[in-house]
């Protein structure tokens, strides 16, 4: 029997798989059973070898167009959980602890195919909130009256932080139901914290108000903070976007992002925004904005200069993240449909989008009394024939 053909799964490694005469199977050096089935045809889909009483069954996974390598392998952990034979009445010993599972299990399952930027604010999370809340805890002692104290408290201090930490917890115990640890989950039900309304976003009058005082700090010599901020005014990028943006990642006409929220992504650039990066020294640093202190490393996130420029500018209630939803607002002020904004900011769905819509308000109800009126002239002028007609 020829020896299996193995290999670490990615997309960009199956995307360059090609068919041969004979069906066959590359797999994952990884997720051990899940493989990449080729036919000569040349459509992929995915298989999962299964224990089944001690012999292998063969299950598919589906077309590998519908599901990512991470994906793939997330489901693979659960069928294997799944499968495996459950004793009628485990010992309550035989529950793991909480940081156990989650240092076990599902960091194999589910944390080690996150993005590196994902895994760094989750186990920010994990390591702050939830297991020191939870982490000496048997999985199947976590009840929802622990969880509702614990959110309640969390959320006084941060609402945001919290939803985030309430939905990895939820999460997490979603896979110890599938490893058969619990069979309810102690997260489920519990509202998340209201996002406001309305985002704070700059007027026109507050632009050009922050234009002039970013001037003014260039001439006071800070111009690498002054262009970072502005190139998140230009682009609607996120903080992290530009302050560890690469060299590598500036085309001449766009961003390839390698590793933003919501994986790579492509920012097409104005004229000002190529300006402002065209401007900046091509040192041998890697990043297109690195630190005077080390330049083999980015400028720290904390942009110094944000907090003496919104206070020059009389926007103090304004957070550098507000540049971004002021992208978004003026766009759908200005007749750019939402499913343009989404693409543009790099929204995982419209719903993100979605909340500026009612911006736009203005506009379509000054269009519909555009229309309303015009009809009403046409209206007005057909009566007039009729009565000249009799």
């Amino acid at each position: 029997m020829a020896a299996k053909e193995r290999m670490k799964l990615t997309d960009a490694a199956i995307a360059r798989l090609r068919p041969r005469e004979r069906e066959y199977t590359i797999w994952d050096s990884r997720a051990v059973g899940l493989g990449v089935r080729v036919r000569p045809s040349g459509g992929q889909s995915w298989i999962l070898l299964l224990d089944a009483g001690g012999r292998s069954k063969r299950v598919s996974l589906g077309p590998v167009a519908l599901k990512s390598v991470a994906e793939a392998r997330r489901e693979c952990r659960v069928r294997q959980a799944q499968a495996e034979p459950k004793a009628a009445a485990k010992p309550a010993h035989e529950v793991p602890l909480f940081r156990d599972f989650v240092a076990g299990a599902w960091k194999e399952a589910h944390f080690d195919g996150y993005k590196p930027s994902s895994r760094r604010g989750i186990s920010a999370l994990l390591n702050g909130r939830l297991l020191p809340a939870f982490g000496s805890r048997p999985i199947d002692r976590i009840t929802q009256a622990q969880v509702r104290k614990w959110f309640d408290a969390f959320s006084r201090t941060a609402p945001g932080n919290a939803n985030h930490a309430l939905a990895t917890l939820r999460q997490i115990m979603n896979f110890a139901i599938a490893c058969g640890h619990i069979g309810v989950n102690p997260a489920r039900g519990l509202k998340m914290n209201r996002r406001p309304a309305l985002t704070r976003f700059l007027s026109r009058e507050e632009v050009a108000r922050l234009h002039n005082v970013l001037d003014r700090q260039v001439r006071k010599g800070g111009r690498q903070q002054a262009d970072m901020i502005r190139l998140l005014l230009l682009t609607g990028c996120r903080r992290g976007e530009i302050v560890n943006l690469r060299w590598s990642e500036v085309r001449a006409d766009t961003l390839e992002l390698e590793d933003s929220k919501t994986g790579p992504r492509r920012v097409p650039l104005s004229a000002a925004a190529r300006h402002i990066l065209e401007r900046q020294p091509r040192d041998p640093s890697p990043f297109v904005f690195p630190s005077p202190v080390c330049p083999d490393r980015p400028r720290s996130p904390e942009l110094p200069l944000w907090n003496r420029v919104r206070r020059e500018a009389g926007i103090e209630d304004v957070r550098l993240h507000d540049l971004r939803h002021t992208v978004a607002s003026h766009a759908v002020m200005n007749g750019v449909p939402v499913p343009v904004v989404s693409r543009l900011l790099g929204h995982s769905n419209t719903r993100m989008t979605l909340r500026y819509a009612h911006l736009a308000d203005r506009d379509i109800e000054a269009a519909a009394e555009r229309i309303g009126d015009a009809l009403a002239r046409v209206m007005a002028g057909e009566a007039a024939d009729m009565t000249a007609r009799r």
